[in-house]
C-alpha cells in the first residue's frame, strides 16, 4: 500500500473510532470504543471481514458486561465473605469435589434442583455453598444468601406487616437461594411454619442450597414438628443433591483437640 493511501486509512480510521465513541457514548456501552480502537489494525492487518470485526467488538462488550453483572449479583447476594470453590481445600473432603464441580457448572439451578449439604461444623459447608453461590452469579443467576436465623426473621417481619405473599413471590425470582446453618437454634412454631413455607413456595420452581450440622433426622427437634420437618425434608430432597462432609473442624487443626462436644459426624440416612 503506498504512504499515501495508509495515511489516509489512518485518518478515515480516527474518524470512524470518534463516529464509534459517540455512538457507543449513546448505547451506554463506553467499552466498544476500547474494543474497536485496540482491534481495528489487528483486524486490517489480517484481512477480517466487516461482519468479523463487528463480531469481535461486540463479544468483548458482552463479556465485560456479564463480568460486571456478576459482580453486581455477587455483592447483593449477602454473603458473609467471598469463598471460591477454586480456594477450597479439597485435601480435606476428596470425596465431594466431583460433585462440587459439576454443581458449579449450574445446571442444577435451571433444573429447579436443590443442594444440601450436611456434616459437622467446620468441615467446609458454607465455603461451598458460598462457592457455589459465587459461581451461580457469574452464570447470570441472582441469589441471596442468609443463615437460617436470619431467614425466619425476615419471613417473620413480612408476615407481621402482612406483605409474606408478596415476599414469597419476589424470592421466587432469585434463582438460588441459599440458607445457611439449618439446625443450630431450633424454631418456634410460627417460625418453622414460615420457614417451611419458603421451601414451598420453591419446590419445582427455583433452587436452595442448605446447609446443616444435623442429619434429616434430627431436623424435627428444630422446627418442633416431626410433621412439618418430614413434609420439609420431602420437597427439599424430591429433586436434590445431597453430600455430606465428615472428618473434624479445620478450625481445631494443630490445635491439639480432634473434636467438639456433642458433636459426630452422621450419615444422611440417619
Amino acid at each position: 500500500m503506498a504512504t499515501g493511501s495508509r495515511t489516509k486509512a489512518k485518518t478515515d480510521g480516527a474518524e470512524a473510532l470518534k463516529q464509534v465513541t459517540y455512538l457507543a457514548s449513546a448505547l451506554k456501552a463506553p467499552r466498544i470504543t476500547e474494543a474497536a480502537g485496540r482491534l481495528a489494525d489487528h483486524a486490517r492487518d489480517a484481512g477480517w471481514t466487516h461482519e468479523e470485526y463487528l463480531a469481535a467488538v461486540l463479544d468483548r462488550e458482552v463479556a465485560a458486561r456479564n463480568a460486571s453483572g456478576a459482580q453486581l449479583r455477587i455483592r447483593a447476594a449477602g454473603f458473609g465473605s467471598r469463598k471460591t470453590i477454586e480456594e477450597f481445600d479439597w485435601d480435606a473432603q476428596p470425596a465431594v469435589r466431583q460433585q462440587i464441580a459439576a454443581l458449579a457448572s449450574g445446571g442444577f439451578l435451571t433444573e429447579a434442583r436443590n443442594v444440601v449439604l450436611l456434616g459437622p461444623p467446620g468441615t467446609g459447608k458454607t465455603h461451598l455453598a458460598t462457592g457455589l453461590g459465587i459461581a451461580a452469579a457469574h452464570h447470570g443467576h441472582r441469589v441471596l444468601f442468609a443463615t437460617a436465623v436470619d431467614w425466619v426473621t425476615r419471613l417473620t417481619d413480612a408476615h407481621r406487616a402482612g406483605r409474606l405473599p408478596n415476599e414469597l413471590a419476589r424470592l421466587r425470582r432469585y434463582g438460588l437461594i441459599i440458607v445457611d446453618e439449618v439446625g443450630y437454634l431450633p424454631f418456634e412454631q410460627d417460625a418453622a411454619n414460615l420457614f417451611f413455607q419458603l421451601v414451598s413456595s420453591r419446590y419445582e420452581h427455583a433452587s436452595l442450597i442448605l446447609t446443616s450440622n444435623l442429619p434429616f433426622s434430627g431436623w424435627g427437634g428444630v422446627f418442633g414438628d416431626q410433621a412439618v420437618a418430614a413434609a420439609m425434608i420431602d420437597r427439599v430432597v424430591h429433586h436434590a443433591d445431597v453430600l455430606t462432609l465428615k472428618g473434624a473442624s479445620y478450625r481445631l487443626r494443630n490445635r491439639g483437640i480432634d473434636t467438639l462436644p456433642s458433636i459426630r459426624t452422621q450419615d444422611t440416612a440417619d
